[in-house]
């Protein structure tokens, strides 16, 4: 089955509109490349891509400045992070007096990694995350699929279990032993790999870089390097804190998420739905699973999302702030969710608009005045009408 991703395509749209460069920034095998064609008109030229994995392409743009300043139209370089001394160069090209040409460029690190290499293009670029895919992508019904198998596209859309779970694994080596150097970054495969495998363990947990460092034998501050790596490459969510103006003693480290379930769920040894089911870690796989769902529904920016937690009195697994609301979510695995005092303490003192409780059922369940349990399901299909109204 193909997915068209029509969405991404009408952000790359409205992107052009006010930028000459946009940036597609995820990570390796969402469909990136696949996206980028699609959006293009069927005689693009070839002249005009360019993928820096190819000899050929790189070869071409050994003079990037006398290979690209000749094309019109839309120009495609694939895997940008490759070749980060192009971005001066585009700066001079859509510069020129009359220059009309546009430049879609595709990487495979995050903003971050590329800040110092696109600083130049500054009021010049816009990002657009291109991330695995989401339910209201692959349809309502295929939620515990793509919460098993995660979402990228030959993983959620391999033939069986066993063939999603090989892929991944496969995805996992690739990453590690050649992804991660290609970056620049000489960290051995297996130390990273005997790392990602420590964090999965701290799946939905406050991050102790002490603990994590001393587990493993490192430095806290190799830890935190380590971690900063995984994060500027979309494998890991950095949750931060919401500090809010009360006198209670507020948690201040933030929390540590996979972004996609189905690496996870590998990195656990989780192959087929019963496994999961009977594992210990299934509450926390689900609350991952589900907090990446609500920020994407809601199209959130990093700086629109955190959690806030009291010590020992009272959490919030999920506050998205944004449009002037304040919209907390409680995420719970079990069949009936029940108010409790936590609930009513984070719905008081953050004020929030709504409060919603997320579980694996349909069922639609009023529990106060503002707090409402809801299943995955019905919560991201009314994620915009609760953003917007």
């Amino acid at each position: 089955m193909i997915y068209e991703r029509q969405n991404y395509r009408e952000r790359i749209e409205r992107a052009f509109e006010h930028a000459q460069v946009v940036a597609l920034l995820g990570p390796r095998q969402t469909g990136k490349t696949t996206l980028a064609r699609s959006y293009v008109r069927e005689d693009f030229p070839e002249a005009n891509y360019f993928d820096l994995e190819d000899p050929v392409s790189l070869q071409r743009l050994e003079n990037p400045k006398l290979a690209l300043e000749s094309l019109e139209g839309l120009v495609i370089i694939d895997e940008i992070q490759r070749a980060p001394d192009i971005f001066p160069i585009l700066r001079v090209l859509i510069d020129r007096p009359g220059a009309n040409t546009r430049f879609l460029v595709l990487g495979s690190a995050s903003r971050d990694l590329l800040r110092q290499s696109s600083e130049t293009l500054a009021g010049r670029i816009a990002y657009i995350e291109i991330a695995p895919f989401a339910t209201n992508e692959v349809g309502m019904d295929k939620l515990h699929t793509l919460h098993l198998r995660g979402g990228f596209p030959p993983s959620f859309l391999a033939k069986s279990d066993q063939v999603s779970s090989d892929w991944r694994e496969s995805y996992i080596r690739t990453f590690l032993e050649r992804d991660i150097p290609a970056l620049g970054i000489s960290i051995p495969s297996h130390t990273l790999r005997r790392f990602w495998m420590t964090l999965s363990h701290y799946h939905g947990q406050l991050i102790n870089l002490s603990e994590i460092g001393s587990s493993f034998g490192i430095a806290h501050t190799t830890a935190q390097n380590y971690i900063d790596l995984l994060c500027g490459t979309f494998m890991v969510r950095r949750l931060t804190p919401w500090f809010e103006n009360i006198n209670k003693r507020q948690v201040k480290r933030p929390k540590l998420y996979f972004r996609d379930s189905g690496i996870l769920h590998k990195l656990l040894g989780i192959t087929t739905r019963d496994e999961l089911l009977t594992n210990p870690k299934l509450g926390f796989s689900w609350e991952g699973f589900a907090l990446e769902e609500i920020i994407r529904a809601s199209n959130a920016r990093e700086e629109e999302v955190y959690f806030w937690q009291v010590h020992q009195q009272a959490e919030l697994d999920l506050l998205i702030i944004k449009n002037g609301k304040r919209l907390g979510f409680e995420i719970k695995y079990m069949d009936a969710p029940k108010l409790t005092p936590s609930m009513q303490k984070a719905a008081e003192l953050l004020r929030l608009d709504a409060l919603t409780v997320i579980y694996p059922g349909s069922v639609e369940i009023k529990l106060s005045e503002g707090v409402t349990a809801l299943g995955l399901v019905q919560c991201l299909s009314g994620m915009q009408d609760a953003i917007s109204s």
